[in-house]
């Protein structure tokens, strides 16, 4: 018979062995799904594809439009979030850490980050889209982009100011600065590593968003680069849904190719995060 002992030590690696395979099992998925991708498209990536317009021509086709799409509607999500994101912070966690409203807006924060990202889309296209009436137009996708964000950008930006030593801030005071004066000294400096980490990690899961590009109307067949905030556009997820959809293998091919550089593109942002942290912490430190 089994001591206790023993009985737990066995329930202990069951528990980790089940764990390790909660995880290690979708990791192998994964990579072979995403292995079978780069095989299927790796060959279909060459200049003419990354510098090319989108044709009716599967030989043909490229998709410089969408790359050059999305890189506008990340740098102005990036430029619309960024100051609310971490304005909201600052105010949550130096101003209204225990007022009502700081009470109010933390919970709808925590329910705005569970919302399905259509619903998103539908927000922007009643708000943005005819409100406002930008349109469909790169800056109501931007814009619908930035508030999907917006919930990651304030709960990193929090984070971020509460690894900064309130020793800090009482040295500031001490030395007879204002409140705004040590934080926007002292405080936004130190904490701009996890802030920065924060945004960019936000905006590289917009980059991959379909959903909300699809319920404000963004184009799925562009052959003219966006020239404004204002002009209509496309994005990579929308020309991969375009080229998904067709009948014709050769537009699937290129379907992988595009997702192959999608995901190029997320890991290059993952890394830019990764390597300004990394400098500006040791440039604050």
């Amino acid at each position: 018979m089994l001591t206790s002992t023993r009985r737990r030590l066995l329930r202990e690696r069951l528990f980790v062995g089940l764990c390790a395979s909660a995880v290690v099992i979708p990791l192998l998925v994964l990579a072979l799904l995403v292995g079978h991708v780069a095989l299927a498209g790796l060959g279909r990536i060459d200049w003419a594809f990354l510098s090319g317009y989108p044709s009716r021509r599967a030989a043909t086709a490229g998709i410089l439009p969408a790359m050059v799409g999305s890189l506008y509607m990340i740098a102005i999500t990036a430029a619309l979030a960024l100051p609310v994101g971490v304005g909201a912070a600052i105010f949550l966690e130096e101003y209204g850490a225990r007022s009502r409203l700081a009470a109010i807006i933390e919970v709808n924060i925590a329910n705005l980050a569970g919302v399905p990202s259509i619903i998103y889309g539908m927000l922007g296209l009643g708000v943005f889209v005819r409100l406002m009436g930008f349109g469909r137009t790169l800056i109501a996708g931007a814009a619908t982009m930035a508030l999907l964000v917006l919930p990651v950008v304030i709960v990193s930006s929090r984070e971020a100011l509460r690894t900064v030593p309130y020793a800090m801030r009482e040295a500031c005071f001490g030395l007879g600065a204002t409140k705004w004066q040590a934080i926007r000294q002292v405080v936004l400096p130190m904490a701009a590593p996890g802030i920065l980490t924060g945004t960019i990690l936000a905006v590289a899961r917009a980059i991959g968003e379909t959903a909300p590009l699809v319920v404000i109307g963004a184009l799925a067949y562009v052959t003219f680069l966006p020239t404004s905030p204002t002009s209509q556009f496309t994005a990579l997820p929308m020309q991969i849904l375009n080229w998904v959809s067709r009948p014709q293998e050769a537009f699937v091919v290129n379907a992988a190719a595009g997702i192959v550089v999608l995901l190029i593109t997320m890991l290059v942002l993952n890394l830019a995060a990764i390597l300004l942290r990394n400098r500006l912490q040791k440039r604050v430190y």
